[in-house]
């Protein structure tokens, strides 16, 4: 079921919009419109907020083979298969996990995707502070792990200075859907939700938090 999207100004210069839970393909086609209209400087920085109904993407260069399910077995499983525009490999999105799209103008002058990779690593790892669990880098696979299980996936693609795609952040997501895949095509780690040491967390309790992480990290006002 496709929402309808609310939006509201929470900040000087960053627009929030709360798009609730609707099909990955929907909310690319958003992302595509407010990317065009922040390049041609219509509009302001934004943060776009949603569920996706269940769905295994992957980026512009990923391999097939790390996607293990065949269709029937995501047929019987209602899980879609889309390739999308980011960077990365194969990852899950579905109920339960929010997905964060900012669509921001990079200032240059050293910010660029690295620069904004890493500032959506610490929003995201302060967060999880915020929630009594350490969350922490690793200098090898982008994205923040909590010991060796990944709890929040990044993919980004960076267009005439504009970032698309963001992070997806597992809140209380149905990890057993991740079996169909090899995450991010790394072997060897497992993925984890925030519900495993937060009972009872739910994404409407997490979006604020995010919000108000991302505003202090990437300096917008309050």
């Amino acid at each position: 079921m496709t929402a309808t999207v609310s939006e509201h100004r929470i900040a000087a210069g960053l627009d929030v919009l709360d798009l609730g839970r609707m099909p990955f393909a929907r909310a690319f086609a958003l992302q595509e419109e407010r990317v065009a209209a922040r390049a041609a400087g219509r509009v302001a920085d934004a943060l776009f907020l949603v569920e996706h109904d269940p769905v295994y993407t992957l980026g512009r260069n990923a391999d097939e083979r790390h996607v293990r399910a065949s269709p029937a077995e995501r047929a019987a499983r209602g899980i879609d298969l889309c390739r999308t525009t980011r960077g990365g490999e194969v990852t899950y999105h579905g109920p339960g996990q929010l997905v964060g799209y900012p669509i921001v103008k990079l200032p240059g002058a050293g910010k660029g995707p690295v620069w904004f990779v890493t500032r959506l690593e610490e929003a995201l790892i302060l967060l999880l502070r915020d929630f009594g669990v350490t969350g922490r880098r690793d200098p090898i696979n982008r994205g923040v792990w909590v010991g060796l299980d990944k709890m929040a996936a990044l993919g980004v693609r960076v267009t005439r200075q504009v970032t698309q795609h963001g992070f997806s952040l597992n809140v209380c997501v149905r990890l057993e859907d991740y079996a169909g895949i090899t995450p991010c095509g790394i072997e060897g780690r497992g993925v984890t939700s925030l519900d495993r040491w937060v009972k009872g967390v739910t994404v409407e309790a997490v979006k604020p938090v995010v919000v108000a992480r991302f505003r202090e990290v990437f300096g917008y006002d309050d």
